[in-house]
């Protein structure tokens, strides 16, 4: 590409010059050299950015091939790199505390990602493979109806693998979420295949993409933030019933201190009237006269 770009200036360049020595002889030398000089001035900077613009271009096409290389290469850099989107996704919607990558289950069986839910529904599984040979054989060969019945194949049978293998009852959710890290495969799989859809909904394999993915993870989210939202209210409901019950107790108990109270200054009160029934008697006793 560069070298037509400097061939196509190169003629331009070329062209230009013979319409200024076909100008008449009167023409001022001194002045079209100036302009001759600014022009190559001008032409070299030019040149200068398309070569920059060039050297970008090269750049992206090499990312590109490389990208490419990834999607159509071997299966371990392709689940490295839908792992590494996958974990990038969930990172960066949900909290530390609600996801786990590569643990191993009960079973032995280590998924790519469990997202942390209450029981029930209890965990969910996210697979984050996905089988694109044949895919690419279906989008790049000559025979695209035989491998469109083997991509087909291949994509149940991940189906079928994950509910098998991440569908566990009384353990995990009874779905779990087959990621593909391709919009356009997503797309694809929705438009042309949609029996494959369906069968994933019945095997409760949800498929996701990492547009409908982020969607999920935040209602996820805000269904988890609303769960722990509850619970600490029926925390503090719980311990207000306790304090009531505190309270009721400490009325009750006052109450029988109140009555103990009452009964105490009534005793007083009568000890106070038998004093004064006692003490008119000693006055009368004293002044009784003992020596007559």
């Amino acid at each position: 590409m560069t070298t037509y770009i400097l061939i196509a200036m190169c003629g331009i360049i070329i062209l230009m010059i013979g319409a200024l020595l076909m100008r008449p002889n009167g023409i001022d030398m001194s002045a079209l050299r100036e302009d001759n000089a600014r022009l190559r001035e001008r032409l070299s900077e030019r040149l200068g950015v398309l070569a920059q613009n060039a050297n970008e271009l090269k750049t992206i096409s090499s990312d590109m091939a490389n990208f490419k290389n990834i999607l159509m290469g071997n299966k371990q850099a392709r689940g490295t790199f839908g792992e590494r989107q996958l974990e990038d996704l969930i990172t960066d919607i949900m909290p530390p505390e609600t996801y786990a990558f590569q643990s191993v289950l009960d079973t032995g069986v280590r998924p790519d990602c469990i997202i942390r839910l209450p029981y029930p529904p209890g965990d969910m599984i996210i697979d984050s493979k996905f089988p694109l040979e044949s895919y690419n054989h279906m989008t790049s060969d000559d025979n695209p109806e035989m491998y469109r019945k083997q991509f087909e194949l291949d994509v149940r049978k991940h189906i079928d693998a994950i509910a098998e293998k991440y569908i566990i009852p009384g353990k995990t959710a009874d779905v779990a979420m087959m990621f593909i890290a391709s919009e356009s495969i997503f797309e694809t799989l929705h438009r042309e295949f949609t029996g494959t859809v369906e069968y994933a909904a019945r095997h409760k394999v949800f498929i996701v993409s990492p547009s409908t993915l982020w969607a999920t993870l935040n209602t996820i989210r805000a269904i988890l933030s609303d769960i722990k939202i509850k619970r600490v209210a029926g925390q503090i409901k719980k311990e207000l019933d306790l304090l009531l019950s505190d309270l009721g107790r400490l009325t009750e108990r006052a109450s029988k201190v109140s009555q103990h109270f009452n009964l105490a200054q009534t005793d007083i009160e009568q000890l106070q009237t038998s004093i004064n029934k006692i003490t008119p008697r000693a006055e009368k006793i004293k002044e009784l006269d003992f020596d007559k």
